[in-house]
C-alpha cells in the first residue's frame, strides 16, 4: 500500500499538476478550489488526512437568521390606529385633570368608550370602569388580609401547641385537673346541691336537646373550676332516653367519670320541699339574696319557641316555692323574654355564691338584652317612661299632671 501511494504521488506531481495549471482554469476541468485542496494534501509529509467538512446545516441556519433579521428590520410592526391613540391620550389628559379614570383599560373597553354618543356618556362609562377597578382592588386587598390573618392564626396555633406540649404546661394542666376534680369530689360530700330538672324531653326537639346537652357540659366545667362548686344533681333522668344518648355522644368514655349525681328520682323524693326553690323567669316572686341553705332547681330546657309557664306550672303542681332573678331591678332591660341559657344561669349562681354581688353576677347576662345597669330604682324609671309614653300619645294635660303629682314630689310638679 505504501508503494502504491508513492507511485500515485509521483504521477500526480509529474503529469496532473502541470496539465491543470495550463488548461484547468480555462477549460473548467479542475476547479481552483479542488486543485488547491489537492496541492495542500500533497504537501503533507505524512498520510493525507481528510479536511474538516463544512457543516451545511449550521451555515443554512445562519443565513436564514440573517434573512429574518433583515425582514424584521424592513417590515415594521403594525401601529395602533390613530383613533385609539387619540382616545388613550384623552384618557391620560383626564387622569391628569383628576377625573375618575381607570388605570388600566383594554382595547375593547377603549372602543366602547369611543362609541359613546356624548361626552357625559363617556364620563359615566369611565367612572363605571373606575369603580369596578376599585372594587377589584378592595377584594384583592381583603383576600391578602385574610391570608395574612390565616397565617398569623397558624403561627399562634403553632406557638400555643408548642407551649401546650412543653413539660411545664403539661404538668400544670395535670395538676389543675387534679385540683378541680378534688374540689368537685369534695362538693359531692359537703357542697350545696344544685338540681337540674331533666323532665322536659317531650317538650323539645332533637336539635334543642343537643343544644341543651352542650349548655349543661359548659355548666359542669364552669362549676368544676369555681372556688366552691355545687353538688350537681340530674334528677328525673331516665336511661336510654334522648338525654342519655346525647350525653354519651358528647362525653363518650368520660360520662361515667363525671363527679355529679345522676338519678331517675324526682327532687321532691330526695330533698325536703321546704328547702327547694324553683328558679323560673315566669315566677311573680323576685329573688333578693342568695340563700346558702336552700336548694335551687333549674329546668334543663332549651325552648326556641319560648313556651312560657312550663316550669312555673310544674313547680306549682309539686307545691314548690318559685323565684325569678332580679333582672329589672339591676338592668335596664330591652324588650324581649328574660330567659337565659343554662351555662349563663350557672355562671350567675356560682358568682352569687362566691361574692354575693348581683352586679358582678349579672354581667354574665348577654349585653344585647339590656341597655346597661341602672343607678336609680327601676320603679321610678318605669314611671318616667310611662309619663313619656302618655305625653307621646297625646292624652289630656290634666290627667298627666295628676299622675305626675301622684307619683312624684310636689317640687317637680308641672307648671
Amino acid at each position: 500500500m505504501q508503494c502504491a501511494n508513492m507511485l500515485l504521488r509521483k504521477f500526480v506531481r509529474s503529469s496532473v499538476l502541470p496539465f491543470a495549471a495550463q488548461h484547468g482554469m480555462k477549460n473548467g476541468l479542475f476547479p481552483l478550489s479542488r486543485t488547491l485542496s489537492i496541492s495542500l494534501c500533497l504537501k503533507q509529509e505524512k498520510s493525507c488526512e481528510p479536511l474538516e467538512k463544512l457543516d451545511l446545516d449550521e451555515w443554512k441556519k445562519v443565513m436564514k437568521s440573517g434573512l429574518q433579521e433583515g425582514v424584521s428590520e424592513t417590515v415594521s410592526e403594525p401601529k395602533e390606529p390613530s383613533s385609539l391613540a387619540a382616545a388613550r391620550e384623552t384618557l391620560e389628559m383626564w387622569r391628569l385633570a383628576g377625573r375618575a379614570v381607570p388605570e388600566k383599560i383594554s382595547e375593547e373597553q377603549l372602543k366602547t368608550f369611543m362609541e359613546c354618543p356624548s361626552k357625559s356618556a363617556k364620563k359615566k362609562y369611565l367612572k363605571y370602569l373606575h369603580i369596578k377597578e376599585l372594587h377589584k382592588k378592595n377584594e384583592k386587598r381583603k383576600m391578602e388580609e385574610k391570608r395574612e390573618r390565616r397565617l398569623e392564626a397558624k403561627d399562634e396555633a403553632s406557638n400555643t401547641d408548642e407551649t401546650k406540649n412543653s413539660p411545664f404546661m403539661s404538668f400544670w394542666s395535670r395538676t389543675m385537673d387534679k385540683t378541680y376534680n378534688w374540689r368537685a369530689a369534695q362538693s359531692m360530700i359537703f357542697g350545696q346541691p344544685l338540681v337540674f330538672d331533666m323532665s322536659y324531653e317531650k317538650e323539645m326537639s332533637l336539635r334543642e336537646i343537643t343544644n341543651m346537652v352542650s349548655q349543661l357540659s359548659m355548666s359542669e366545667s364552669c362549676n368544676r373550676r369555681s372556688v366552691d362548686p355545687f353538688h350537681i344533681h340530674f334528677c328525673n333522668f331516665k336511661e336510654e332516653s334522648l338525654y342519655h344518648r346525647e350525653f354519651i355522644k358528647h362525653y363518650r368514655e368520660a360520662w361515667d367519670k363525671l363527679l355529679i349525681t345522676v338519678t331517675d328520682q324526682c327532687y321532691t323524693e330526695i330533698f325536703p320541699k321546704d328547702k327547694l326553690i324553683y328558679l323560673t323567669a315566669d315566677s311573680p316572686k323576685v329573688m333578693k339574696t342568695f340563700d346558702h341553705n336552700k336548694i335551687y332547681i333549674v329546668g334543663a330546657m332549651v325552648d326556641k319557641s319560648i313556651k312560657r309557664g312550663l316550669s312555673l306550672a310544674r313547680a306549682k303542681r309539686l307545691g314548690l316555692e318559685t323565684a325569678a332573678l332580679p333582672l329589672e331591678k339591676y338592668l335596664l332591660w330591652c324588650s324581649g323574654a328574660k330567659n337565659l341559657t343554662l351555662d349563663q344561669m350557672m355562671n350567675i349562681l356560682v358568682t352569687l355564691k362566691d361574692t354575693a354581688d348581683w352586679k358582678k353576677a349579672l354581667e354574665f347576662v348577654p349585653k344585647r338584652k339590656y341597655h346597661g345597669f341602672v343607678n336609680k330604682p327601676v320603679k321610678e324609671l318605669k314611671k318616667a317612661l310611662d309619663l313619656m309614653n302618655t305625653l307621646k300619645l297625646g292624652k289630656g294635660e290634666e290627667e298627666v299632671e295628676k299622675r305626675f303629682a301622684r307619683n312624684y314630689h310636689k317640687k317637680y310638679k308641672l307648671k
